[in-house]
């Protein structure tokens, strides 16, 4: 009798361990199988920004050989290319147009439903990237990374959203997470700058919206950007920066801060209020209600401005970027606001493009500007990567991930802390002349139009 008991509890105690290391390889299968996907969908993002850039080098590659046969073609590209751009985004994907980046914040503010899907909606989102290629055609002082940021968040969500219905491990994860997982890997693939990615979500992103920070989610906007590394190699953006630290660095920082400070938070406001800040009180409806006329004129005023400096400021400017930080010459004064001016003129015309870049190589001209009326008192290549930072930083109001970006495009780990000053200092002096930051500002009014437009699809037919 006493040996029938124990071998039952045998048994028992088997079976027990048996469903126990069941269920823990299950559990093990489903975290191997929810990496997997994960990984999975960080890979098509990188993918997608990696032919969206060469597609962009492609464009701004045609456009320089046109200017630099026939200056004069601008005034044909720029007003009819910006004019036509501009009504497509209309007609097919009016939640594209811009940088991409509001509509992501804006999205990451709704609550999971019609409103939130369509600032990331895959069938609006892949529009931007033919329609940024045509704008970089045409000559527009626009970049390619705030399009793969939302191209990134809109490729994320899809992709989870297709796991979800055929009930796979991605199911736990929230479409927040998938929005910020996808649109901080753009970025970090975009920059080649894995860690820029990561401090972009935590610190752009994540501000003033509900995430959880899951350890997956931080997974996959590094998988994003070490897949880039991996196929395109480890080459930063602008070249490795060679300069160093010069004599009295502290006063060189605050003044490249303070100068790019006002500057840039001149340059936010500007993008906030639209062209009709130009315009009497009186004429403002009308600018509101012909857009496609207005970015018709605007690129007559982008193409003129353009002729003036030898076309330097079409396209992102990364040529005449790395050319300063190198510490050479473009052969045109004011190059710094020209860009800054070219810029705001391409973002008013409506069309979609970012302002990373542009926003960088414009830093870069006044860092320059600032060496000229100094006297060329220290290295150019060190006041050139400083107010790099620094005009980002002010423009977005994100100093650390200016400052990272900043350092891994340009290899410049040991500026890191100068580079991290300068931009802390330039966002609290843009906050004086644009207090709130330009992206959540932007961001507010797409997410008040995506409302109407959910409220306006949800209402029944009368």
């Amino acid at each position: 009798m006493s040996q029938a008991h124990t071998l039952r509890s045998v048994r028992a105690q088997l079976r027990r361990a048996l469903r126990r290391k069941s269920r823990q390889a299950r559990r093990l299968s489903r975290k191997s199988v929810q990496m997997a996907l994960l990984l999975g969908g960080a890979a098509l993002v990188s993918l997608v920004s990696l032919g969206f850039t060469r597609l962009a080098d492609y464009a701004l590659e045609l456009n320089a050989n046109w200017v630099a046969r026939t200056g004069w073609i601008a005034f044909v590209l720029l007003p009819f290319g910006l004019a036509l751009i501009r009504w497509l985004t209309l007609r097919l994907a009016p939640n594209a147009s811009g940088s991409g980046i509001p509509q992501v914040i804006g999205a990451l503010s709704l609550p999971p439903g019609a409103g939130q899907s369509s600032l990331v909606s895959l069938r609006q989102t892949v529009w931007k990237i033919p329609l940024t290629f045509l704008g970089m055609l045409a000559g527009a002082s626009i970049g390619r990374e705030g399009p793969s940021v939302q191209v990134g968040a809109a490729v994320m969500l899809a992709w989870g959203q297709f796991w979800k219905k055929r009930r796979l491990p991605l199911q736990g994860f929230h479409n927040n997470e998938l929005i910020a997982a996808g649109a901080a890997g753009g970025l970090a693939a975009a920059f080649n700058a894995p860690l820029a990615g990561v401090i972009f979500a935590i610190e752009e992103l994540g501000r003033g919206t509900l995430l959880r920070w899951e350890r997956l989610v931080l997974i996959g906007v590094l998988a994003s950007g070490f897949m880039v590394v991996a196929v395109a190699g480890n080459n930063p953006y602008f070249g490795v920066f060679s300069g160093a630290p010069v004599a009295d660095m502290v006063g060189w920082v605050l003044l490249c801060g303070l100068v790019n400070g006002i500057l840039g938070g001149v340059f936010g406001r500007l993008l906030g209020k639209g062209p009709t800040v130009l315009v009497p009180a009186s004429w403002r409806a009308a600018v509101r209600a012909h857009p496609i006329w207005t970015a018709f004129i605007l690129g007559v005023a982008l193409a003129a401005l353009g002729f003036a400096m030898g076309g330097s400021v079409y396209g992102t400017g990364y040529g005449a970027a790395a050319q300063l930080l190198a510490g050479g010459s473009l052969g045109h004064d004011g190059f710094g606001l020209a860009k800054l001016a070219a810029t705001v003129a391409s973002y008013w015309a409506g069309i979609p493009g970012g302002i990373f870049t542009p926003a960088l190589t414009t830093g870069a001209g006044i860092g320059q500007q600032i060496w000229q009326i100094t006297g060329g008192a220290v290295d150019q290549r060190v006041l050139v990567l400083i107010s790099m930072a620094a005009f980002l930083a002010a423009a977005t109001q994100a100093p650390l991930t200016a400052s990272v970006v900043v350092m891994e495009m340009t290899g410049s780990q040991p500026m890191l802390f100068w580079l991290l000053l300068a931009a802390l200092s330039a966002s609290l002096v843009s906050r004086q002349f644009c207090p709130q930051p330009f992206y959540h500002q932007a961001a507010g009014r797409f997410r008040r139009q995506a409302i109407v437009e959910a409220g306006r699809t949800a209402r029944p037919a009368t």
